[in-house]
């Protein structure tokens, strides 16, 4: 396996954090009896994404790196199936035995064990800048859904902003050193052994047209407000910290919409087949952009 040593440390990490059943129960408790707290709510507005595509009752879905089982419990309670899936199911047992989810299956992103298309949806939130291979594991993922694959990632901020593009580009050809005084973060890692691999609006409109696929969905959102211990703050506006992440994210969700700076996260929906009438319509009412992939005229018509 390429990259072996960072797939062995992503696989221990969470008993890492949480080394024993008990201390992943407590975690797992938690979760299932708050909705009011900061993190909760932060969360809400990662998942609010799935929203228009979760009004079709009865789809079935993969959710990738899913750890806690967290993101197959909330399309579970859209009236919807799911399979949670990551490399370590340590967590996910003792989610399916506390009736979090209903079914889980260790999985690697890059060699998933699921025929062609054998969901509808596959759901890689928060994971697919963790892998030491994206790229595989996009052409894994886009080859198990039957409708469309849905990333839910941080943005590369580069690919929006050409003033710092043109900065780096300068400081280029006057000494490739100068460009980290600027670009801090150009080579970021985390501990667990892998590149933070960011995703643009570009890189998945190349993906998709070089496959034929008809039709991407954005959203940007501003939802990296979390803090240590979010989980035990209520999400009242008579709360200070809580007020405070509500004028910082409406400050940042006004400056995405006037295009000064680009969203700390992308949600991007990557269609297989074009959808009915009325997921297009929950998509633009749900505050996506659809982008619409023209034909290859070179294979048009061809089987």
């Amino acid at each position: 396996m390429f990259n072996k040593k960072s797939y062995e440390l992503h696989a221990a990490w969470y008993n890492r954090q949480f080394p024993d059943a008990v201390a992943k129960r407590d975690y797992l408790s938690r979760y299932s009896q708050s909705d009011d707290d900061i993190g909760s709510w932060l969360q809400q507005l990662f998942f609010s994404c799935l929203d228009p595509l979760l009004k079709q009752k009865d789809q079935h879905w993969l959710s990738i790196g899913d750890a806690y089982g967290f993101d197959a419990a909330y399309i579970l309670g859209k009236g919807n199936r799911a399979v949670a899936s990551d490399l370590n199911t340590d967590f996910l047992t003792l989610a399916w035995e506390e009736g979090i989810v209903t079914d889980f299956s260790a999985q690697n992103a890059e060699q998933l064990g699921f025929l062609d298309g054998a969901f509808d949806y596959l759901l890689c939130k928060e994971s697919y800048h963790h892998f030491p291979r994206p790229y595989a594991a996009l052409y894994e993922i886009i080859r198990v859904a039957s409708k469309a694959i849905v990333l839910i990632e941080p943005q590369d901020p580069i690919s929006k902003m050409p003033g710092l593009l043109w900065v780096t580009n300068i400081l280029s050809v006057l000494g490739r050193n100068l460009i980290g005084k600027v670009w801090k973060n150009r080579f970021s890692y985390e501990p667990v052994g892998n590149f933070v691999y960011k995703v643009s609006e570009r890189e998945m409109e190349k993906f998709a047209a070089g496959l034929g696929l008809p039709l991407l969905a954005f959203k940007k959102i501003d939802p990296n407000f979390y803090f240590k211990g979010a989980e035990t703050v209520k999400a009242e506006l008579r709360n200070p910290k809580f007020l405070k992440i509500r004028l910082r994210k409406g400050l940042a969700d006004l400056l995405v919409k006037l295009r000064l700076i680009p969203s700390q996260v992308l949600c991007a929906v990557i269609f297989k087949e074009l959808p009915g009438d009325q997921v297009l319509k929950e998509l633009k009412t749900g505050g996506y952009e659809l982008l619409y992939i023209p034909q290859n005229p070179y294979v048009k018509g061809q089987t």
